[in-house]
């Protein structure tokens, strides 16, 4: 095994991805209405629980695409996202939807010079959309926007009036990210023991700290993760589904639905419809994270996988690659010259190696396969070294 984290493997963590709602709010990214489509598709195949398809109120094309969604009849449930306000309600009860997402501010900073309200106003106010939605027969989330700014005694009578409302779980959002991972599981577990209603955690990443915040909530004792594939959402962006999974099961032992080994091509369907290029050291899916250089990793790795890869590539739908240059070892440059059915010795990957480091300086870079095998070409076997 390559995790260690076995301690919590009957508990099942539910995956609720926003990537067609807080991820197409990424500033810059439109998502047309094939490509909602075909998320929505990936997103089912993936695994997730649930997905958030957009924003019905909006209307025209925004409706027409969740609408087409419902329509697919996937496995996973279709939610929609409201303001907590009776119309848009009542959009998403055109959608066919049958979950909504009730969202209303509570922090201080929010209810004052966003709405312009008081607190009482925002406990009315969010009652009275529940009761609309779940009398209409709606699987109803009742959302705290800016829950990590929010005074933690008014927190607390928020999700109390939620699920007295009837709300089926209440979401807490760190909506500008401004949580650590410690502050997180207190304040989630202090919502769960005192309020008996499920929880979600949707984490902002601000200061790159969304992934830990998630399963800092998922550990006080939150059962949905919201998240977006590639990490996508305003600014910085929402925890990512293909980090927040792979630590849930490798790290803490938890269990998903999700199916791993399609996390790969989710993130490239996603990357290529948003335009946002994924970054190739991303954690988890990023071309890079499986290539070695480094002669001491590569021949560790060429003994033990489990060396220098904390999960094996094909999981997520990766492969391994050993490239050659500056740090690489004699065994790197022997394993890659096999590949080829080219055997050489330790010495003429001694000689190799002399001449790599100087072209790798030279062009900043490491080699491609053909610039190795041109080395040997023209350094050691047309001058017969070994």
């Amino acid at each position: 095994m390559y995790g260690t984290g076995d301690e919590n493997k009957d508990r099942m963590i539910k995956i609720v991805d926003t990537t067609l709602r807080d991820g197409e709010e990424t500033a810059g990214v439109v998502f047309s209405l094939q490509e909602k489509i075909g998320i929505a598709r990936v997103l089912d195949k993936l695994g997730v629980d649930e997905i958030e398809a957009g924003i019905p109120v909006m209307g025209g094309e925004e409706l027409r695409a969740i609408k087409e969604i419902v329509g697919l009849n996937l496995r996973a449930v279709i939610m929609a996202w409201n303001r907590a306000v009776i119309k848009d309600i009542d959009a998403s009860l055109e959608c066919g939807v049958s979950a909504v997402s009730i969202s209303i501010p509570s922090s201080d900073i929010h209810i004052k010079h966003k709405l312009g309200k008081n607190r009482a106003w925002v406990l009315t106010n969010l009652q009275k959309c529940v009761d609309y939605a779940k009398s209409r027969g709606l699987y109803v989330c009742a959302s705290a926007e800016d829950a990590s700014r929010a005074d933690a005694v008014f927190l607390l009578e928020f999700a109390q009036a939620a699920r007295e409302a009837g709300a089926d779980r209440f979401r807490f959002c760190d909506t500008v990210g401004v949580l650590a991972p410690s502050s997180v599981f207190d304040r989630i577990k202090t919502i769960r023991h005192t309020v008996n209603i499920p929880i979600e955690v949707h984490m902002h990443n601000d200061f790159g700290m969304a992934t830990a915040n998630i399963i800092a909530g998922i550990e006080g004792g939150a059962d949905f993760a919201n998240v977006t594939i590639n990490g996508l959402g305003e600014r910085a962006g929402n925890a990512a589904l293909e980090e927040v999974v792979m630590v849930l099961k490798y790290v803490k032992g938890y269990e998903t639905r999700v199916n791993m080994n399609r996390l790969k091509s989710a993130s490239e369907y996603v990357e290529k419809a948003s335009g946002r290029e994924v970054h190739p050291g991303k954690p988890i899916v990023g071309s890079s994270i499986f290539t070695h250089e480094s002669g001491v990793h590569v021949a560790a790795i060429l003994k033990n996988n489990k060396t220098y890869e904390a999960f094996p590539p094909e999981e997520v739908g990766l492969i391994r690659q050993i490239v050659i240059g500056k740090y690489s070892g004699i065994d790197a440059v022997i394993q890659k010259f096999s590949e080829y059915s080219i055997e050489i010795s330790e010495k003429q990957a001694a000689a190799i190696m002399r001449y790599v480091k100087l072209k790798v300086i030279k062009l900043k870079r490491s080699l491609f396969d053909k610039e190795l095998v041109s080395i040997y070409y023209d350094h050691i076997r047309k001058k017969g070294r070994g």
